[in-house]
């Protein structure tokens, strides 16, 4: 699990088993797989609330690695509603929304997982990973 700091090429969204974790489900860690693109190997993801992840601010600020286009384009991210701007332009779900890179254990291409993770409602903890985009770096 690593931040991304340099420019990126999204090429395609890999097949997540299961993507919605809610309460108890997500603690102490939301755990599933996602197949990679490239040479179809299963790989775990393994996601701890408040713990994993950096703020998908990172990604967009000052067009870094990715532009808020292309996140938008590409689903990653939604535009945030105005009563939860204060997570940020975009998020998933309108909750805080984080990501991280990984890379396929067996051919070792490199991924892009991002996901939310938040109070939906009084007593409803939701933690939905929008996907995990297989990417490249620019040169």
């Amino acid at each position: 699990m690593y931040s991304l700091s340099e420019k990126i090429n999204i090429k395609e969204k890999a097949p997540v088993e299961k993507s919605t974790f809610i309460n108890d489900e997500a603690l102490p860690s939301a755990k599933t797989t996602f197949s990679c693109c490239n040479c179809g190997h299963q790989n775990i993801l393994q996601i701890a609330p408040y713990e994993s992840g950096f703020p998908i601010v990172q990604l967009y600020h000052e067009n870094k690695v990715l532009s808020k286009d292309e996140l938008l384009q590409h689903g990653i991210a939604n535009g945030t509603s105005q009563s939860m701007f204060h997570f940020g332009e975009l998020t998933v779900n309108n909750m805080p929304t984080l990501y991280f890179g990984t890379d396929c254990s067996s051919c070792h291409s490199k991924y892009l997982c991002v996901f939310s993770y938040g109070e939906k409602q009084p007593g409803l903890m939701i933690l939905n990973i929008s996907g995990v985009w297989k990417y490249e770096k620019l040169k």
